[in-house]
């Protein structure tokens, strides 16, 4: 059964022969750069060949919420035929040099027609997707601040952002931003793991160093 995740990497490796064959433009980013414009929905569809990027929401009040990661061998924004006007607010960033091959819409609309396992893959991709929006809606929301750290830790420890086992490589405001809470709040939580024995942090990483133990402290729709 699949846990929730926060990074999502591999997902259409598979097909990527299959996209080099096909219509497409090689493009690459670099750190910092936008995938497209602020304030404009997506008009290209990514396969990321290396790298990764950054997905978030800067709110009018100025603070902003980290939604998810995406790297190599998955594909970014997802394809479908709608504009949403939540797409406006939403911007995603290179956090390193990235590699990609780039299609129109009307180009993956094409595959996503003819290929029978790519349109499901797709689909399997937006129910995982999906999945990360109702795991934080209906159980994080009603957990304890100390529980949302544990959980988020967990899954991240398990699939995270360049697949480094227990480091997890992002800062404690990256780690506020993603669970809506604030600094204080993260230290509070970090603090009493520390004491546990569980993790060990150093600038801009945290390390699980007793992952079970930290599985005993998540909530039971996480594991």
């Amino acid at each position: 059964m699949l846990t929730p995740r926060y990074f999502f990497a591999d997902d259409f490796r598979q097909f990527y022969g299959y996209f080099l064959s096909q219509p497409h433009v090689k493009r690459t980013f670099q750190k910092g750069d936008y995938l497209w414009k602020p304030g404009q929905p997506h008009q290209k569809i990514h396969y990321i060949i290396s790298g990764a990027a950054i997905h978030f929401s800067d709110h009018e009040s100025g603070r902003r919420k980290i939604i998810s990661f995406h790297g190599d061998g998955t594909v970014f924004p997802g394809y479908h035929q709608y504009d949403f006007k939540i797409e406006r607010s939403l911007i995603t960033v290179a956090l390193s040099g990235m590699k990609v091959l780039e299609f129109t819409k009307e180009q993956f609309q094409k595959m996503f027609e003819t290929n029978t396992a790519l349109s499901n893959q797709v689909v399997n991709w937006y129910a995982m997707y999906i999945n990360r929006f109702l795991f934080e809606t209906v159980h994080q929301e009603y957990n304890s601040s100390f529980v949302k750290i544990c959980n988020l830790l967990y899954l991240l420890t398990i699939n995270q952002p360049a697949c480094s086992g227990p480091v997890i490589d992002l800062t404690q405001e990256e780690l506020a931003e993603i669970l809506g809470l604030s600094r204080i709040q993260l230290t509070r939580g970090l603090s009493e793991l520390r004491k546990q024995d569980i993790i060990f942090t150093s600038r801009g990483k945290v390390r699980v160093i007793n992952l079970p133990a930290l599985a005993e402290l998540c909530s039971s729709e996480t594991i």
